[in-house]
């Protein structure tokens, strides 16, 4: 890559509050993670407590948490690479090109649970993840702010039209913070594609499972809450994965610059607090019957089967408007180019 000669032209508008809240949220995110992985953890398991219960620092170190995210991240990435599925191209860029991604997600999660499974049969401890949990998530976040970092400063050898249009004001905390480069690529290894539904949404499925396999440790089997849990966001990381080509058309990959906002959201934020419930349900057993059970999974069928109808048809939307399945030509949209969520349902839209 070379230098940029040419000036760029910098954006004047900012979200999340600016540079004030560019500078904040990195530094009360990482905090978070670690006061609700805390709040879990306590006896009484009440935001409200005073003091918080933060770790001690001792707590946030173990030599085998980075051996094990370090390994995790380079399984991914091999399996990333692997020549298996298709391969899509996604939305035009400025420049009018289609970058070009390996849809093979589910493919690497199927691997995965395979190995997994292996080890587990080799006799792997998979509950021991209970105690790493601290330093895990603390390993995640500095691995946050190194990627980060890299990511802001290589962006200053990428061309004006490889910038994104939102993290490139000129501050350094808000483009750090919003992400300069929209794609940034080692060759064609997309970081941002690769981050965003592989490391931490699988990882947060490895996670729920090792919390079921600590309760099973000091219980001797699951609980049927511990079971919901697990399956249904299960389901919801399967589906996401199994729809992997759908996320192309997503704000994250075709606004969005690939800054701290995202690297922390895939990388620390989505595993450590998206398997709060699994977390919490090892110390706070809770005890559910099976009327009450049916009646969770129906609701999360209605619920997935909304959510899957919606995002079907607002993808199929952000790349066809004027397919049949929108609904028909000529009529209103919200100004972001959504359809309403009652459209995107049900696949009607009222007449104008």
């Amino acid at each position: 890559m070379k230098l940029d000669k040419h000036r760029s032209t910098h954006t004047t508008e900012k979200e999340f509050g600016g540079t004030l809240g560019a500078t904040c949220v990195p530094l009360f995110l990482p905090l978070t993670v670690l006061y609700l992985l805390s709040v879990c953890r306590s006896p009484g398991a009440s935001l409200l407590q005073w003091p918080p219960p933060l770790p001690p620092t001792s707590q946030l170190w173990h030599p085998l948490a980075p051996v094990l995210l370090l390994g995790w991240l380079a399984l991914q990435s091999f399996l990333y690479m692997l020549p298996v599925g298709k391969v899509a191209e996604g939305m035009v860029l400025r420049d009018g090109s289609r970058l070009k991604y390996p849809i093979n997600g589910f493919h690497s999660f199927c691997i995965s649970a395979i190995l997994l499974g292996l080890t587990l049969w080799l006799g792997m401890p998979l509950g021991y993840l209970f105690e790493l949990l601290f330093p895990l998530a603390a390993c995640s976040i500095g691995m946050s702010f190194l990627l980060s970092l890299y990511l802001y400063l290589r962006s200053f050898w990428a061309t004006n039209q490889a910038l994104s249009s939102g993290g490139n004001t000129g501050n350094p905390l808000y483009d750090f913070f919003m992400g300069r480069e929209l794609n940034p690529r080692i060759g064609s290894f997309d970081l941002k594609y690769f981050c965003e539904l592989r490391p931490g949404l699988m990882g947060w499925v490895v996670i729920n499972l090792a919390m079921l396999m600590k309760e099973v440790e000091l219980r001797d089997s699951p609980s049927f809450s511990m079971l919901l849990v697990n399956g249904f966001q299960l389901l919801y990381v399967m589906d996401a994965l199994w729809n992997e080509e759908a996320v192309l058309t997503t704000m994250d990959i075709v606004h969005d610059g690939f800054g701290f906002m995202l690297v922390f959201g895939d990388l620390a934020w989505v595993p450590f607090t998206y398997s709060l419930q699994a977390t919490f349900l090892v110390i706070h057993p809770q005890s559910l019957s099976t009327i009450g059970g049916i009646a969770i999974i129906a609701l999360n069928g209605v619920g997935y089967y909304i959510f899957r109808r919606s995002n079907s048809q607002k993808n199929q939307f952000r790349r066809d408007p004027h397919s049949s399945q929108c609904g028909r030509p000529g009529d209103h949209f919200h100004s972001n180019g959504e359809a309403p969520l009652s459209v995107r349902l049900v696949g009607t839209r009222p007449s104008p």
